[in-house]
């Protein structure tokens, strides 16, 4: 987001919560933290002394603090304020006294959103056309504290949707932002689409039920309501997003299988994959969905997501870390994984006052885990019993293994063998690596680290 975009916001928020605007030193400090200036710089540049910089900017943030209602300060003021001007977009619910539409806002993560009532447009395939689009409900979607980079894999999706995708399963580890991907998508997208809505499927709902939720949702503009929920898909560009879809399959059996109660979402899923429409099924899971796999249509994608390249120096300047030389070597140790990121840098504070390189010295060759292994134990617990056999033998190998040539020792057959592999695969457990004469499957690092200390798990 531009800087002086969001000045203009801030300004905004102030002045509706306190009747006066931001004066021109308290502007040139946040424009001076926008830009990873520290104070000195900022005194310098205004050419006041640090010590009265350094008054005024606690000032600003014990400000802004009341004004958004959170703790602002330096070190998250940017990220923030960023989050909360570039969330403002407009979603339409019925009134509880009539079936008038009426607006209000809801709170995402994205960058760049300037969504407005100008700005809105007006749908030609309503039949009253009145009705602003997009019609959008994001009320039960996260609100998300980092945004970082993905340009790569929105340009992807973008293509994707440009191109009538259907189907789209965004797939990946917890945590490793999937869902702040899909949601900063919508921020970019949204006027492509008549209907966007967000669920999620934590809970297990029984598919008639969010059936009857979306046809609900999808009615509310419409005089007369179609029967079903693919005439809606058809019938108008729709865009949803259901995640959380690793919850409708089973625990301690291969990835991907659905539980018993769940056999109907794979036949919704095949139908919305399979009927030509002009609507786009967005699903957000920590696992593969095995039936896709073989479905061939270009109409079907999968975007299997990874850490973070060069954007993790956003998350390392937002806690203040020190011994910049050494931030790619911490990156690299845990993945470029963003909530691993957070959690490493914010033990990095507590334990050796923000020095990455101490951090590194004291760890040697080890990977620290410490709060991390929750969602490391969330991921094992999924696991079959014969995944759980091959990634312990995985991780006590001290070369990732090429072909994997001597299986005998797990008492599997090839078969068995290869299915755990593919299956751990899908789990996004293992990755699959090309060498010049054949691959081979590398566990992830921070998952073998856990497995060696804990063989019982």
């Amino acid at each position: 987001m531009d800087i002086q975009n969001l000045l203009e916001w801030t300004d905004k928020q102030v002045l509706d919560k306190t009747g006066k605007h931001l004066d021109s030193l308290q502007e040139s400090i946040l424009q001076g933290i926008w830009e990873h200036q520290d104070y000195e710089e900022i005194a310098k540049d205004n050419q006041r002394s640090y010590d009265h910089i350094k008054k005024e900017a606690w000032k600003l943030w014990q400000l802004l603090s009341d004004v958004f209602e959170e703790d602002i300060k330096k070190s998250n003021v940017r990220s923030i304020l960023e989050n909360k001007a570039s969330s403002i977009i407009y979603h339409f619910v019925n009134s509880p006294n009539s079936n008038n539409i009426s607006n209000s806002r809801v709170n995402i993560c994205r960058e760049n959103n300037s969504y407005s009532e100008n700005n809105l447009k007006k749908s030609s395939n309503f039949p009253d056309n009145d009705h602003l689009y997009p019609i959008i409900d994001l009320t039960k979607a996260p609100e998300l504290r980092y945004n970082y980079g993905r340009k790569l894999e929105i340009s992807t999706l973008k293509e994707w949707l440009d191109n009538k995708t259907r189907l789209i399963t965004i797939y990946g580890l917890t945590g490793i932002g999937k869902t702040a991907l899909t949601l900063k998508l919508v921020s970019e997208i949204a006027p492509q689409f008549d209907y966007i809505i967000y669920r999620s499927l934590e809970n297990i709902p029984q598919l008639i039920a969010l059936k009857d939720d979306l046809k609900q949702f999808f009615a509310q503009s419409l005089s007369t309501p179609l029967p079903d929920i693919i005439d809606y898909l058809s019938s108008y560009r729709c865009l949803i997003i259901l995640d959380d879809v690793q919850n409708i399959f089973k625990l301690g059996e291969l990835a991907g299988k659905y539980l018993p109660d769940c056999q109907d979402y794979h036949k919704f899923f095949h139908q919305i994959a399979t009927t030509s429409h002009q609507s786009c099924l967005i699903l957000i899971s920590w696992e593969l969905p095995r039936d896709f796999v073989t479905l061939k249509s270009d109409k079907i994608k999968t975007l299997y997501l990874q850490g973070l390249t060069t954007e993790f120096e956003e998350i390392f300047k937002e806690y203040g870390l020190k011994s910049e030389e050494k931030w790619t070597k911490l990156s690299e140790l845990y993945q470029g994984h963003p909530n691993w990121l957070n959690i490493i840098s914010s033990t990095i504070i507590e334990l050796f006052d923000g020095e990455v390189s101490l951090f590194l010295e004291q760890m040697k060759n080890e990977i620290y885990l410490g709060d991390i292994e929750d969602s490391i134990e969330c991921h094992l617990q999924r696991l079959s019993a014969t995944e759980k056999k091959v990634i312990h033998w995985l991780a006590n190998q001290t070369e990732a293994v090429e072909k994997f040539p001597k299986t005998a020792s797990l008492d599997l057959s090839t078969s068995e063998f290869w299915a755990t592999i593919q299956s751990l695969m899908r789990r996004c457990l293992l990755d699959k690596l090309s060498s010049e004469t054949s691959s081979y499957f590398p566990i992830n690092p921070v998952f073998k680290s856990y497995l060696q200390r804990n063989p019982n798990d």
